[in-house]
C-alpha cells in the first residue's frame, strides 16, 4: 500500500490528477504504517486483525475508485468511495477499541 501512495503521488505530480491521484495517494500513504503497527501488534490486541481487514479494504476500495475515475473516467461500482470512507473510519474505531479489549492471556 505504501509502494502504490509513492507511484500514485509520482503520477499525480507528473501532469496527473491531482484531485483524484492525489487524494488516493494520501489515503494509501496514511493507511500503509497503521496496517504495518497492526500486523506486528496483532498478538496484543483482539480488535487488531479485523481492523486491519476493514482498514486496508476501504482503503483500497477508496483508493481505487478514485484511480478509476481518473484512468477509466468511470467509478469501480456506484457509492465504491463512500463505502470505502465508511470502512475506514469504522476501521479506526477497531483500532481505538483494540486499546479497551487487549488479550487476557497478555500481562497488563
Amino acid at each position: 500500500m505504501g509502494a502504490c501512495g509513492v507511484a500514485l503521488a509520482a503520477a499525480a505530480s507528473h501532469g496527473g490528477d491531482t484531485l483524484f491521484l492525489g487524494s488516493a495517494s494520501t489515503m494509501c500513504l496514511a493507511h500503509a504504517p497503521v496496517l504495518l503497527a497492526l500486523f506486528l501488534g496483532y498478538r496484543q490486541f483482539r480488535t487488531a486483525t479485523l481492523a486491519g481487514l476493514v482498514l486496508g479494504l476501504g482503503t483500497v476500495l477508496f483508493a481505487g475508485d478514485l484511480v478509476s475515475r481518473h484512468y477509466l473516467g468511470s467509478r469501480l461500482f456506484p457509492m465504491a468511495a463512500p463505502a470505502g470512507g465508511t470502512l475506514m473510519m469504522l476501521g479506526w474505531l477497531l483500532v481505538a477499541l483494540g486499546a479497551f479489549f487487549r488479550r487476557a492471556d497478555l500481562p497488563k
